[in-house]
C-alpha cells in the first residue's frame, strides 16, 4: 500500500490516523489553512479538502503536508491530483442527502472505475453510504477493492439532534449514539476487506477510542473541530483525539465476530472478547 509516504504509513501500521476533514463545502482558504495548521501542529495523518485545484496548489505552496481531495466529480479529481493531492476521495454524501439525493452501489462502482482510469497513479478512497443496508456495503465494498480502490471510510447519519429518549446525564450513551452507524459499518467492513478502513462522521472522544478496536485504521473528524475559533483550540481537540485513540493499543482483549452475510435480510454478529 501506498498512501503519502512513510509517516502515513507508520500511522497505518499502528492504527494512529487522525484525518482532519476542512468540510466538502469549505472554499474559504483562510478557514481550510487555519485548519491545516491545526492538523500540521497534532502531527494528524492527513488533511481532507473540497476538491478544488486552486486551494489545492495554494496549500501546497505553504505547506507539505499530506492532502486528500474529496468530490463525486472524476475530473474534478483529476484536476487536484496534478495540483499536488496525494490521495482522491469519492465521498463525502452528506451534503446531498438534504437534497434527497441518494446513490446506489452502482453509482458508487461507477465513479471509482471513471477516476482510476483518469488518475491510475493515485491512491483512491472511497465512502461507503450509510444509506446501503450492511450487505450492500461488504458487498461493494469487496468490488472496489478489486478495482484497486486503497481505502475506504464509513459514515453515518447525518442528523444526530433529536436525543430527547436519552437520558441527558448519560453522555456515553450519548457520544456513542451519535455515532453508531458509522461504528457499525467499521465492525462490519473491516472484517469483509485486506484494505484500510477509516471510520468517520460524528466521531468523538468515545466513539473514535471504539473505531479502533472494531478495526477501523484510523478515524476522521470534522464536526468537533469546525465551530472552534482558533488554531489552538482545533489542535488541542485534534490532540485528545490522537491520545484517545492511542489507547487502543494498550487494550488487552480482541473482537472477533463472525458475520452471516448470505442472506441480505439476516445480519448476525457473534462476539467473542479475548
Amino acid at each position: 500500500m501506498n498512501l503519502s509516504g512513510n509517516k502515513f504509513l507508520n500511522c497505518c501500521k499502528f492504527k494512529k490516523v487522525v484525518k482532519v476533514i476542512s468540510g466538502l463545502n469549505t472554499f474559504s482558504f483562510s478557514k481550510v489553512f487555519k485548519i491545516l495548521k491545526s492538523a500540521e501542529i497534532s502531527k494528524a495523518g492527513y488533511l481532507d479538502v473540497a476538491a478544488n485545484a486552486k486551494i489545492i496548489s495554494l496549500l501546497k505552496k505553504t505547506s507539505n503536508f499530506p492532502l486528500c481531495v474529496s468530490s463525486l466529480d472524476p475530473i474534478e479529481l483529476y484536476n487536484c491530483s496534478i495540483s499536488g493531492a496525494e490521495i482522491l476521495e469519492i465521498g463525502n454524501f452528506d451534503v446531498f442527502y438534504k437534497s434527497g439525493l441518494s446513490f446506489s452501489s452502482f453509482d458508487i462502482l461507477k465513479l471509482a472505475i471513471e477516476t482510476r482510469r483518469l488518475v491510475p497513479d493515485k491512491d483512491v478512497c472511497v465512502t461507503i453510504p450509510y444509506t446501503l443496508n450492511l450487505y450492500e456495503q461488504v458487498s461493494v465494498a469487496k468490488k472496489l477493492e478489486k478495482l484497486g480502490v486503497r481505502l475506504l471510510q464509513t459514515e453515518g447519519m447525518s442528523d444526530s439532534k433529536n436525543l430527547s429518549f436519552l437520558n441527558r446525564f448519560d453522555v456515553i450513551s450519548r457520544l456513542l449514539y451519535v455515532s453508531a452507524s458509522t461504528l457499525s459499518s467499521t465492525y462490519v467492513l473491516s472484517r469483509a476487506v485486506n484494505i484500510p478502513v477509516v471510520s468517520s462522521s460524528k466521531i468523538n472522544f468515545i466513539s473514535s477510542l471504539t473505531s479502533i478496536i472494531f478495526g477501523a485504521f484510523g478515524v476522521g473528524i470534522k464536526s468537533l473541530i469546525y465551530d472552534k475559533k482558533t488554531v489552538y483550540e482545533m489542535s488541542c481537540c485534534i490532540d485528545e483525539i490522537l491520545h484517545t485513540i492511542n489507547l487502543s493499543t494498550k487494550a488487552n482483549y480482541s473482537i472477533t465476530p463472525t458475520l452471516l452475510v448470505g442472506n441480505p435480510n439476516k445480519n448476525l454478529f457473534q462476539s467473542k472478547y479475548k
